[in-house]
């Protein structure tokens, strides 16, 4: 008995140990995450923020494949967190017990998500911390309905600037109204004006090709500091929702994609456009560059001389 008094007020992560299906399981863990948010029943918690502390471990399956120090191959800590946020935001609570479920809801229609300890606690409401802890599981998911879940999937507005646009003495003022819109913002370029090296091969051709649009990308970065060149799936999330202005470096999502584009990157606009669909994009914006023949999203196209985005 003394001993599950003591795992009761253990850490998620011991409780997770105590309780370890068999077999093994890998573990993340979000410890002593808080957050100011307006939650409670009662009337004294209407109107205010309090902090409320989220501790959180989640039991993973065992990738079958290596990972090779990818992120876009692991359950990245960001989808706890965001878990969390999603829900937070979605609409005021009474119940601590009510957020636990549906933070754990979320969590679990991760891939390699098998079982979830969610400890939520009020630091503001009495001389030590107030909360509940639940335990759920994949199994527990199935044997219920989800419920409805906020989209929190970002739409990006992605744009393309041809080597005259990166040039521009407007690239500052096009940065500063791209920052200003609602929507987070990504940047492709196309080709440096230095001619690529030739192969001639068709495969390592495409590797040299998409290695010269990344060189193009740092070279915009060096313009702004802004830009920053981003070439993970994983990371480019992160930056869409903390508004940072992200220049993308295709290799590795067009090297991974299992539905890649049916262009090369000797047509860089034609990858954007395929960019854009792959990323569920609002639409494109072309800046000194034509429209391609086909786009997965819609396609704004503006001349240099204009003033404005």
């Amino acid at each position: 008995m003394s001993n599950e008094i003591r795992l009761a007020f253990e850490h998620p992560s011991a409780r997770a140990d105590a309780t370890a299906p068999d077999g093994p399981l890998d573990r993340i863990s979000v410890r002593d995450h808080v957050v100011e948010v307006e939650i409670g029943a009662f009337q004294a918690e209407r109107g205010i923020t309090q902090r409320v502390s989220f501790n959180v471990v989640v039991e993973v399956r065992p990738l079958d494949v290596a990972i090779d120090d990818d992120v876009d191959r692991i359950l990245s800590y960001d989808r706890v967190t965001e878990a969390i946020a999603a829900e937070l935001a979605a609409e005021r609570l009474n119940l601590l017990e009510t957020l636990a479920e549906r933070i754990a809801e979320r969590i679990l229609l991760e891939p390699q998500a098998v079982r979830t300890f969610v400890r939520i606690e009020k630091l503001d409401r009495g001389p030590g911390a107030l909360g509940v802890e639940i335990v759920r599981s994949v199994a527990d998911l199935a044997t219920k309905p989800v419920g409805h879940l906020p989209d929190i999937t970002p739409h990006p507005h992605v744009v393309y600037l041809s080597n005259q646009a990166i040039r521009s003495p407007n690239l500052a003022r096009w940065l500063d109204q791209l920052e200003a819109r609602a929507e987070p913002v990504i940047l492709c370029v196309g080709h440096a004006e230095v001619p690529s090296p030739k192969t001639g091969h068709k495969m390592t051709q495409r590797r040299v090709d998409l290695l010269a649009l990344e060189q193009n990308a740092w070279m915009l970065a060096g313009r702004d500091d802004r830009c920053v060149v981003v070439n993970t799936r994983t990371e480019l999330d992160w930056a869409m929702k903390n508004d940072q202005i992200s220049v993308w470096a295709p290799s590795k999502i067009v090297l991974d994609a299992v539905d890649g584009p049916k262009t090369g990157p000797d047509d860089p606009v034609a990858l954007a456009a395929w960019f854009a669909g792959h990323m569920d994009a609002s639409d494109l914006l072309l800046i000194g560059e034509a429209p391609p023949e086909r786009s997965p999203v819609p396609v704004l196209v503006q001349d240099i001389a204009q003033s404005g985005l």
